[in-house]
């Protein structure tokens, strides 16, 4: 792979890239070649590659390689660059059996529709998202959503799943829903999901903060298609989202408890 040396001809700055970084660099590098590789359907061997980004340059053609003595050291960076993309599905084994057997891999569907450096940055941004860091009510299908790129349909999925959580937890009506009910189960004086034991600023904060994100990330998507393409701003939503669902159950066994004050005033 003779692209590699041209692109970045300093082994060390090769060698400084993590997997997934030189994986998108390989897979660009493989996008631009595909019509020009010898292979049917755009085939190509990982070995091959490897072995060809290792060879002398041709002094007759004015090309130059990576030295010897870093041959090893950049073939093993190249192999787990590989691995990575394979392990990531952007690329497979052909349907043909022989080949695929044989080593020959192809890029993937989803590899194929990268256009451009940013469309592989936000897959391997969306790729970040661990889904066991998630709330359990929306770790499967907001985490699905994410990593298809559905990035809208994840935020109004978790932003949907915090409304409802409140609703139930405050045991509201059916009926009431959005920043008027989210205020309501929150209210620092008469909410059934506050905690009294907190200071009166501390109540109407998190009253807020709730109302907030709700009418923020949960309303406009309701209402009208709202783009949202950055995987990075989409991941930092769902995990708010996230947070708000671990303070919704925390609050549910507080629910109809007085505070040390009202407790005392009753006695």
């Amino acid at each position: 792979m003779r692209e590699l040396y041209e692109t970045i001809n300093d082994p060390e700055a090769v060698l400084a890239f993590e997997p997934e970084e030189l994986g998108g660099l390989l897979l660009r590098l493989l996008r631009n070649r595909r019509d020009d590789l010898p292979q049917p359907n755009g085939m190509f061997h990982p070995s091959n590659l490897i072995a060809d980004a290792m060879r002398d340059g041709d002094a007759s053609r004015g090309q130059s390689g990576y030295p010897r003595e870093s041959w090893q050291a950049i073939g093993t960076a190249l192999s787990e660059a590989f691995a990575w993309l394979e392990g990531q599905g952007l690329i497979v084994p052909p349907p043909d059996i022989s080949n695929a057997r044989n080593g020959w891999r192809i890029l993937s569907r989803r590899a194929r529709l990268f256009e451009s450096e940013e469309d592989f940055r936000q897959f391997e941004m969306a790729r970040r998202l661990n889904r066991s860091l998630l709330h359990p009510v929306i770790a499967e299908e907001v985490w699905l959503s994410f990593i298809r790129g559905k990035f809208a349909a994840a935020v109004f999925e978790a932003m949907r799943a915090v409304e409802i959580a409140v609703r139930e937890a405050a045991e509201l009506p059916i009926g009431e829903h959005g920043v008027p009910m989210i205020r309501k189960a929150f209210h620092k004086d008469n909410g059934p999901l506050r905690d009294s034991n907190q200071d009166e600023g501390e109540r109407e904060a998190l009253m807020h903060l709730f109302a907030g994100a709700v009418g923020s990330y949960k309303n406009p998507h309701s209402h009208r298609n709202v783009a949202m393409e950055d995987a990075g701003e989409a991941m930092e939503i769902v995990m708010l989202a996230s947070h708000l669902l671990r303070i919704v159950d925390a609050r549910r066994p507080l629910k109809g408890k007085p505070s040390h004050d009202e407790g005392l005033c009753g006695k």
